[in-house]
C-alpha cells in the first residue's frame, strides 16, 4: 500500500506548491497562452496522482478489481506494489472516498455543460425573436447580431451558428477596426475553446470549494483566457485599439473607479495593453511548456516504477 499513499502524498504537495509559485512568477501576464498550459498540467497532475491512487486502493482493498487490473501484468509485478490482503480498511476508505469524489466531479461537469448549453438555446432563441433572419441568409452561418440598446455591450455566442451580438450603444463608441478587433478577441475564444477550460474549472471549483488550487485554477482561468483573446486581437490590430475598445464598451460600468468593480480584470487587461509587457524568447517559452509537460508524467512514473523494477 505504499505506492497509493505516496500518490496521495504527491497529490497534495503539488495542490499546494503550484499555486504559490505560479502566484508569485511574473511571467504568466506576458505568456497567457502557456500560463493555460501549465495551470492545466499541474491541475492535472493532481487529478492524475488521485485516479491513480483510487485504482490501486481498489487493487489492494478487492481481488476482483486487483485480477482485472493486473491481469496483463507478468508474474512477479502485482507482488512489486505490496499491496497486502485484500479488504484492509485503509484501502476500502481511500478507494471509496476517491471514487467518489470521481463520481462527483463527473456530475459538476455535465451539469456545467448542460446548463451552459440551456443557456445558450435560450439567449439563441431570444436572438432570433429579437433579430429573426433576413431573407437568404444561412442560418447555419456565423452572424453578426445588431441589438437596440442604451448600453455599449458585445459578446461572443458560440454553437453551431456563433454569433457577435453587438448593441446600438456600443457601435456608437467603436470607432474604426474597434469592432473587428472585438470580434478577434471573441473569435480567439471560440478557436481555443475556453469555455471548456471554463466548464472544467467551474466544476472543480464548485464541487470541491475548500481545495485552494481548484479555486486558484478557477479564478487564474478566467483571467488567463480573457488576457489570452487580446492578444490574439492585439496581433492583428495593435494593443492601443483593443484597449479603446475596452475602455469604450465598460467606462460606464465604473470598472475604472475606485471602488470595487463588476469586472475587476478589466482595468488589468487595459494597463496591460497599455504597457505592452515584452513576451519571453521562443525558447524559453518552449522550456517552459516541455517542463509543464513533465509534472503529470511524475505521478505515472510513480505510479509504474515498482512494476518496471519487476521486470528488470
Amino acid at each position: 500500500m505504499m505506492v497509493p499513499a505516496v500518490l496521495l502524498l504527491l497529490g497534495a504537495v503539488t495542490a499546494v506548491l503550484a499555486p504559490r509559485l505560479l502566484a508569485r512568477a511574473e511571467w504568466p501576464e506576458r505568456e497567457p497562452v502557456v500560463a493555460l498550459w501549465v495551470w492545466q498540467c499541474a491541475v492535472g497532475a493532481v487529478l492524475l496522482c488521485l485516479a491513480l491512487s483510487m485504482l490501486l486502493s481498489a487493487a489492494a482493498a478487492w481481488h476482483a478489481v486487483r485480477g482485472r487490473l493486473f491481469a496483463a501484468a507478468p508474474h512477479g509485478v502485482v507482488d512489486a506494489y505490496a499491496l497486502g490482503p485484500a479488504g484492509g480498511p485503509w484501502a476500502v476508505g481511500t478507494a471509496l472516498l476517491l471514487a467518489g469524489g470521481g463520481l462527483w466531479t463527473g456530475l459538476r461537469l455535465a451539469r456545467e455543460v448542460l446548463r451552459a448549453r440551456a443557456g445558450r438555446r435560450a439567449r439563441g432563441a431570444e436572438l432570433l425573436v429579437r433579430a429573426p433572419l433576413l431573407p437568404g441568409e444561412d442560418p447555419a452561418g456565423a452572424r453578426l447580431v445588431v441589438l437596440e440598446g442604451p448600453r455599449p455591450e458585445a459578446w461572443w455566442l458560440p454553437g453551431a451558428a456563433p454569433q457577435l451580438v453587438v448593441t446600438t450603444a456600443a457601435l456608437g463608441r467603436l470607432k474604426g477596426s474597434q469592432l473587428d478587433a472585438v470580434l478577434a478577441h471573441e473569435q480567439g475564444h471560440a478557436a481555443a475553446r475556453h469555455d471548456w477550460l471554463l466548464h472544467c474549472s467551474r466544476a472543480l471549483a464548485g464541487g470541491f470549494p475548500q481545495v485552494p488550487v481548484f479555486a486558484a485554477f478557477e479564478a487564474e482561468i478566467v483571467r488567463l483566457v480573457e488576457l489570452a483573446a487580446d492578444d490574439v486581437a492585439s496581433r492583428r490590430y495593435g494593443r492601443l485599439t483593443i484597449a479603446l475598445a475596452l475602455v469604450g464598451l465598460n467606462e460606464d460600468r465604473g470598472v475604472f473607479g475606485r471602488s470595487p468593480a463588476p469586472e475587476p480584470h478589466v482595468p488589468e487587461r487595459v494597463r496591460r495593453l497599455l504597457a505592452a509587457p515584452p513576451r519571453m524568447s521562443p525558447g524559453r517559452r518552449l522550456r517552459l511548456t516541455a517542463l509543464a509537460t513533465l509534472v503529470p508524467a511524475v505521478p505515472l512514473l510513480v505510479a509504474f516504477v515498482p512494476g518496471l523494477s519487476a521486470l528488470a
